[in-house]
């Protein structure tokens, strides 16, 4: 894949090509305004001359033999003018001295340029009428050798520096396009030498240029995330050491009280017994962190499919049923409503956070659920009565391992897991859920948006941001 090309040379190249299409066309400009200057002046010339020749041939009967004398005068105080002045009749009246002015061609313009062997002339024809009938075809020329010369030497020297312009403003494009970016090589070289265990190092949007402050909190929101998305994985690294520590020592306790004597087959039965509730609670958390590695990394498929939300609830609360009446908890449900959905994930996320209403509600009360269903959306509130939860930990009940209270971390009822397993699955779904707790009851808030199949894939691929 061809590199594009760098932004230094884009820019300078950029600024370069402006530079040289301004310095061309005032170039342009400056040596067609000096040309116009001159060839206006040198026409302002010849009119003076043509109507002094003019002023002579119509007074000419007045004193005909002073005619050549009085042209010879109007030559004078001019820089070189040739004049030629044939009568009617086609004889030549007056001849300046210099070159012959007869190869002169008449055209439909009355001025025009001439060049003989040596020189270049401006010319001007004109017809004036005579005393006695016909036209005097008066001919004029004034050198234009100087200003030619003048025109030349200036085009030189002008594309000259235009040239040199050119070069110069490219040099300083560059030189302004690399001391432009150096906020930005600082911000490069900042961002590079970011190492993991600076994580919280942040870059400060008040010292950088204002079109680069957006980069630099994009650049901080993005160490933000890494750093939260780091601390999650170590904290979620030691929780796991932590949960699996302690079965596994029980096991390892169990066994070695059973083996410190001989028992009968009663008493080992009862160890194994003992031993299995270890190992269906390790199961079960390696389960449920196998599932979580999945959701994240987008593993699991939904199987979407029309499912009947108070018909998979009332099937939970068969389930529930002889825990809830085992901790003298009533199950109550409110509403009805269908959704698309993966019918095993949704099952999975109502039975966690039913069964942690349960396990939370103290006798003799009851958990609720509602379902409310509006053309947009579909809401679950699972309602519970018991202890408030602190306004502080309600944002981080959905992390892994994390509990309100750290010295129940093992009862023996759940890994831990359980609540953020509901969190990705109803995430997957494109849906939220948050908790609320009062002094009256603490409930869940899960609200799953109306989305098609196709969505809910997109979604899950991480195609499209809900």
């Amino acid at each position: 894949m061809k590199r594009p090309i760098s932004l230094t040379y884009r820019l300078t190249l950029f600024f370069s090509i402006a530079a040289t299409v301004v310095f061309l066309t005032f170039g342009w400009l400056i040596e067609r305004s000096i040309n116009e200057h001159f060839a206006q002046e040198d026409i302002k010339e010849l009119k003076v001359i043509a109507q002094a020749v003019e002023r002579a041939l119509t007074t000419r009967h007045t004193n005909p033999s002073g005619i050549k004398q009085r042209l010879d005068d109007i030559l004078i105080g001019h820089h070189g003018p040739l004049l030629h002045i044939k009568t009617p009749a086609g004889e030549t009246l007056y001849r300046s001295p210099g070159p012959d002015l007869l190869s002169i061609t008449e055209s439909q313009n009355n001025i025009q340029l001439w060049r003989d062997e040596h020189h270049s002339y401006r010319v001007l024809i004109q017809q004036i009428p005579a005393e006695n009938g016909g036209q005097y075809s008066v001919t004029i020329a004034v050198a234009i050798d100087f200003h030619l010369h003048f025109i030349k030497e200036f085009r030189y020297t002008l594309w000259l520096m235009v040239i040199l312009g050119i070069i110069v403003m490219g040099v300083l494009s560059w030189v302004a396009v690399r001391q432009g970016h150096r906020p930005l090589h600082n911000i490069v070289q900042q961002i590079s030498q970011t190492r993991a265990s600076q994580l919280n190092a942040r870059l400060n949007p008040e010292v950088v240029p204002a079109e680069l402050t957006e980069l630099a909190h994009s650049f901080n929101e993005l160490l933000q995330r890494m750093e939260e998305a780091f601390n999650r994985l170590s904290n979620f690294s030691a929780d796991i050491a932590h949960e699996l520590r302690t079965p596994v020592t029980n096991l390892m306790t169990q066994t070695q009280v059973a083996l410190s004597q001989a028992r009968n087959t009663e008493e080992y039965q009862e160890i194994l017994y003992s031993n299995i509730e270890e190992y269906e609670r390790m199961a079960q958390m390696i389960g449920d962190m196998l599932f979580l590695a999945k959701a994240d990394n987008n593993l699991s498929p939904l199987n979407t499919e029309n499912i009947n939300l108070k018909a998979e609830l009332l099937n939970l609360f068969d389930y529930y049923e002889a825990w809830a009446e085992e901790c003298h908890v009533s199950l109550r449900l409110e509403g009805s409503c269908q959704i698309q959905g993966d019918r095993l994930m949704l099952r999975r996320a109502l039975s966690n956070l039913l069964s942690n209403a349960i396990r939370h509600t103290p006798a003799e009360q009851t958990v609720t659920v509602q379902l409310e269903h509006n053309d947009n959306q579909t809401i679950v509130r699972v309602k519970n009565p018991g202890t408030p939860i602190p306004e502080e930990h309600l944002s981080k009940l959905f992390d892994r391992f994390y509990r309100v209270d750290p010295s129940r971390q093992r009862n023996g009822e759940g890994t831990g897991l359980g609540l953020a397993i509901v969190k990705s699955i109803i995430e997957a779904h494109g849906g939220t859920i948050q908790a609320h707790s009062n002094e009256k009851q603490t409930q869940f808030v899960a609200i799953l948006h109306h989305t098609t199949a196709k969505a809910i894939a997109q979604i899950t691929r991480g195609t499209k941001t809900t």
